[in-house]
């Protein structure tokens, strides 16, 4: 009985290698979305002296939300291969820019991205508010605010376990 606890709690370790698929498969979705970002950035660059002063600051804004929303692509990437896969070996070097990357931290750094490019695609709609209802602009208001209420939440549940464990 016992041998077959232990092939069970292998087969079970071992799963944890299925999760390369899809960090591998991010990858390729932060090249597909460089692709993007570069479209966007030339169209803007084709435009620099078309564009007024507010249609360049939403150009700038998608721009900036583009590489916010990379970065967290990357982000996840590295940390959860990191946490969940297996540690890089003679990469510490190269992914101490992260910090430090246990999954509390990811949590934090992901919501505290979640809430950034929140931020930025809501000062993008205030920009254009005339596209929108009033109704729709307190909804995304309100969106805005639970992103932000619950990345404060999770920084403070964070630092209360912290505390405990300490």
């Amino acid at each position: 009985m016992k041998s077959l606890e232990l092939l069970v709690e292998r087969i079970i370790l071992s799963s944890r290698w299925i999760l390369v698929v899809f960090y591998l498969g991010l990858v390729a979705a932060l090249a597909v979305y460089a692709v993007s970002f570069l479209y966007k950035f030339v169209k803007v660059a084709k435009n620099v002296f078309v564009y007024d002063d507010a249609q360049m600051i939403l150009a700038m804004l998608g721009l900036i939300d583009a590489a916010l929303v990379a970065s967290l692509i990357l982000m996840v990437m590295i940390a959860g291969y990191e946490n969940f896969v297996s540690r890089f070996d003679e990469a510490e070097k190269d992914v101490s820019f992260l910090g430090k990357l246990d999954a509390g931290s990811l949590k934090i750094k992901v919501a505290s991205s979640i809430v950034a490019i929140s931020s930025i695609h809501l000062l993008q709609i205030f920009l254009n508010a005339q596209q929108y209802t009033e109704s729709q602009l307190m909804w995304l208001t309100f969106m805005h605010l639970a992103f932000v209420v619950s990345a404060v939440l999770l920084g403070f549940l964070e630092q209360l376990m912290g505390r405990l464990k300490g």
